[in-house]
């Protein structure tokens, strides 16, 4: 199978270097993106779960507010620079690896495969690893300046990941350059569309998921629901977590695809910082 073959593919994106390697160079793609309007989807008794017409949260507190900085820190962030952050931007960026490497390795991949009757191929692993990787931008973009920090470098892993991953399958490097070019467009129209599902009703999110996880090609309702009651309890999962063990450790225990009581919400033991060596 091909994700068999590229196990050492993904150890290897723990010794990228995240300070020097330049990051890749994308282009939103923001299309005006259809609604879908498939016969199909009113057939799916979706269950109480997913009726909601706004976005719940589990915290108890409001979201943090956007930090005072001060009229130096404005300036040079308005050049393309990041000044001074409340927590050390080197242990944010190993923070956005371990967290990255949650999206790719504590993911049960032939489950997603076989419940959502995709094929086993790159394409396949990078829409799903993709779904995660939004999950956590839209987690972190909740932390302020730190949070956004963190959130260029989770994309930054994807990119370097998904390059090794193309020279282990052997592709050629112009197609392998074309090929990232296309996921590149896609990634952002993805975001896009999945940005306006959460923050709209089920079958906005559904609609979503149709276009950009399966390809269009979903004609089975249970799967589209399946998926957006997923989406649904992992944001919420992840909006219980507390924000500064988050940037400091980027560790996410996943819950399953597929489990008993979808509404609980279990909150982990707060994690150990592993500070050596930094």
């Amino acid at each position: 199978m091909y994700r068999h073959a590229l196990q050492l593919s993904v150890r290897s994106a723990s010794t990228l270097s995240l300070v020097t390697s330049r990051m890749q160079t994308s282009v939103m793609c923001l299309h005006i993106l259809p609604t879908i309007c498939s016969p199909t989807l009113s057939a799916c008794q979706c269950r109480s779960f997913h009726i909601t017409s706004q976005w719940y949260t589990t915290k108890e507190t409001p979201a943090p507010k956007e930090e005072d900085v001060g009229a130096f820190t404005k300036l040079i962030e308005a050049m393309g620079f990041t000044g001074p952050l409340k927590y050390n931007k080197w242990k944010i960026k190993i923070a956005a690896l371990r967290m990255y490497t949650c999206c790719v390795e504590k993911i049960n991949y032939d489950e997603f495969f076989e419940r959502c009757s995709l094929p086993d191929t790159l394409n396949s692993w990078f829409l799903v690893a993709q779904l995660h990787v939004w999950m956590c931008l839209v987690r972190m973009k909740q932390e302020g300046r730190a949070g956004k920090y963190m959130c260029r470098y989770i994309v930054h892993s994807m990119w370097e990941d998904v390059h090794q991953r193309g020279k282990v399958l052997g592709i050629d490097s112009v197609a392998l350059k074309e090929s990232i070019r296309v996921m590149t467009e896609n990634f952002y129209a993805a975001i896009f569309g999945y940005d306006e599902g959460i923050l709209s009703n089920d079958s906005v999110l559904a609609a979503a998921l149709w276009r950009n996880l399966f390809n269009k090609e979903c004609e089975d309702p249970q799967q589209l629901e399946l998926m957006v009651e997923y989406v649904r309890k992992q944001m919420q999962y992840l909006d219980s977590l507390d924000g500064e063990d988050l940037l400091l450790t980027g560790e996410v225990k996943w819950r399953p695809l597929v489990e008993e009581n979808a509404q609980s919400i279990v909150k982990l033991a707060t994690p150990t910082y592993n500070d050596t060596g930094l």
